[in-house]
């Protein structure tokens, strides 16, 4: 989270907490980082002088902060105190360390498949609390929630609807991000929890794809489309989209609860997170298995150095023609078996004119061969015939010549 420096105009102090930084400025007033006696540092929100002076909104900010203390759970900032009665009312919550949402798809583009569920049902499972508490967020935007090492934290609880004002004047103005509000906020109809629902969806295409899913324009643009398109969910990953899609109905009544989303969620993070462990875990296997110069099954280390031994009983066998073999892949390894049944025997290599029957033996290029696999004359073996062929062919020639002369 960015920090600026305290301005002149700042005050240093309020209630109990000393002030440090500037965290940013609303609609509703401005935060800062504090700290207590004890050192504990806090979110801390001043209001702006003119809501100050609005008796209305003094009520209802009252209200909301009450609510807020009756909050529970680990996904939430939690409140730590406030003073109603101030000249100008404040509130201070737990800090969270971390950047928002927001600002992480902003820096490193869209999370995975995994990421989002994983955070999704943090958040679901958060916002089941605040509405059991009776509090609806009505603000829940990706710069609203902060990922702290220890999960997603959801700050300003419906705070910034403390006015209860509904227009589209106040909701461009207040709000500032219209592409996560629900239809019915639009319209200026009650809010309930759905209304997050709703906004929950949208802020989970936006950590798929980097964009609202409602695309980009003027506020009264954005508001249009929220009540009469539909979203545009294209790069949203395909086992989130259905759940997405269902979170952006423009009824209240068909959109999922927010405990049947953290259970979903759930499923869904658990399942793509293995998908990814067992979708690396066979690549690796095959970099420590296949010998990447030739593209075959490394020998294992304990043979490769042994020295070539004919297996005891075993005989020489007698020279016979070269014949093709099968390519085969799920040849066993191992010695063979005393007693097995006849027939061509398994993993052996022929080097020199011996059978080998261990796993890894060195043929007579003195490199250990594939388990399973016959290799061919090696090369020294190769200029030698070329060289006795040539000899030969040179004598006969010379032969012949001699003969002719007489």
């Amino acid at each position: 989270m960015t920090m600026m420096r305290l301005r002149r105009e700042d005050p240093r102090v309020v209630g109990s907490f000393r002030l440090h930084r500037r965290l940013g400025a609303g609609g509703m007033g401005v935060v800062y980082l504090g700290s207590d006696r004890r050192g504990q540092r806090v979110a801390l929100k001043v209001i702006r002088p003119d809501l100050a002076e609005d008796q209305e909104f003094r009520s209802r900010f009252a209200r909301e902060v009450s609510a807020a203390r009756r909050i529970r759970g680990g996904c939430t900032a939690r409140l730590v105190a406030a003073d109603l009665e101030a000249d100008r009312p404040w509130f201070a919550t737990q800090y969270v360390p971390g950047p928002s949402l927001h600002d992480k798809v902003a820096d490193e583009g869209p999370l995975s498949a995994a990421e989002v569920a994983s955070i999704g049902a943090a958040l679901s499972e958060g916002l089941v609390a605040v509405h059991e508490a009776g509090v609806v967020h009505r603000d829940l935007k990706p710069s609203n929630i902060l990922l702290s090492p220890k999960g997603p934290r959801i700050i300003d609880f419906g705070i910034a609807w403390a006015t209860g004002a509904s227009t589209l004047t106040h909701v461009g103005t207040a709000v500032g991000s219209p592409g996560f509000l629900a239809p019915e906020q639009v319209r200026g109809a009650a809010v309930t929890p759905a209304t997050d629902v709703f906004a929950l969806g949208a802020t989970l295409a936006y950590a798929a794809t980097a964009d609202s899913p409602f695309g980009h324009g003027s506020s009264e643009v954005m508001l249009y489309r929220v009540v009469h398109e539909e979203p545009h969910l294209y790069d949203v990953h395909d086992a989130l989209a259905p759940l997405v899609r269902a979170c952006l109905a423009k009824d209240p009544e068909d959109r999922p609860s927010t405990l049947q989303l953290s259970m979903r969620l759930k499923e869904i993070a658990a399942r793509e997170a293995q998908g990814l462990s067992e979708g690396r875990t066979p690549a690796q296997r095959r970099e420590q298995e296949v010998d990447r110069p030739t593209g075959r099954l490394a020998a294992p280390q304990t043979e490769q150095h042994a020295p070539p031994r004919r297996a005891e009983g075993a005989q020489t066998p007698r020279p016979q023609a070269p014949r093709p073999s099968a390519p085969h892949s799920g040849a066993r390894q191992g010695p063979p078996h005393s007693g097995a049944r006849p027939g061509p025997p398994r993993n052996t290599t022929r080097s020199g004119g011996r059978t080998n029957s261990r796993p890894g033996a060195r043929s007579g290029t003195g490199r250990p061969t594939a388990a399973g696999r016959r290799t061919g004359p090696s090369p020294r073996m190769m200029r030698q015939r070329l060289i006795v062929f040539v000899v030969v062919t040179l004598i006969v020639l010379l032969g012949i010549a001699a003969a002719q002369q007489f």
